[in-house]
């Protein structure tokens, strides 16, 4: 290798001898022909724009090339998805049925509604016709009276008497209803029916109610007892 050098007669500036093109301005470098100094700010001979031809080409054609090559792989850009929450799964609490079916209350009884009438059961009767000391149970040996009190007056000409025998699976009627003669303009009315002894024999010992009517209207009714001793 030499140190001559080969001055470029485009910028003048000294290239290698063995350089083909101007370092400085890449011009093609003319190997023996004397530097022409350019004549305006641009070179305008033939190999000089050439070689600026090249230079711009290549220039643009890498550009292109870079345009193409981005349209292939796109940058997508980077969008954050949010992550859903899961929601909270609400399981139904199961209620624990209870072992034994419970037992319906009870109804509340209705209250009967007063009767206008009094019945009272003893042994004999008074001067007003009412039973002097009362009694519930009878037993062989013993009178059964009995006795009916309105205040404002019994109001009638005639009242019914009816005794019900009261025993489990049904209520059988002992005495028919049957008619008795009263003072209407009395309170009181008082009878009596004989010993106790009569009628255990005839309806039996146990548990009884006498009940009396006016008009077809119970007015009184109470519970007495027959016992054999």
């Amino acid at each position: 290798m030499t140190d001559e050098t080969v001055d470029c007669y485009n910028c003048g500036r000294p290239n290698p001898e063995w350089a083909q093109v101007c370092r400085s301005c890449g011009v093609a470098l003319r190997h023996g022909e004397a530097r022409v100094a350019p004549q305006g700010p641009f070179p305008t001979d033939r190999d000089s724009l050439i070689s600026m031809g090249a230079v711009i080409g290549t220039i643009l054609l890498a550009v292109l090339v870079g345009l193409f090559v981005s349209g292939l792989n796109p940058t997508e850009p980077t969008v954050g998805e949010a992550t859903p929450t899961p929601s909270p799964t609400i399981e139904p609490t199961q209620t624990s049925e209870p072992d034994a079916t419970p037992s319906p209350s009870p109804q509340p009884e209705a209250t009967p509604t007063p009767l206008p009438g009094r019945l009272a059961f003893g042994q004999s009767l008074g001067e007003n016709g009412s039973v002097e000391e009362e009694e519930r149970t009878f037993t062989p040996g013993m009178s059964f009276a009995y006795s009916i009190t309105v205040e404002d007056g019994l109001g009638v000409s005639q009242i019914e008497n009816e005794v019900v025998r009261i025993e489990e699976g049904g209520r059988p009627v002992v005495l028919p209803r049957e008619a008795v003669s009263v003072d209407p303009e009395s309170s009181t009315f008082g009878y009596v029916v004989g010993p106790a002894d009569s009628l255990i024999d005839a309806w039996g010992s146990g548990t009884y109610q006498w009940r009396v009517y006016a008009d077809d209207e119970l007015i009184a009714r109470r519970r007495f007892n027959l016992a054999d001793g």
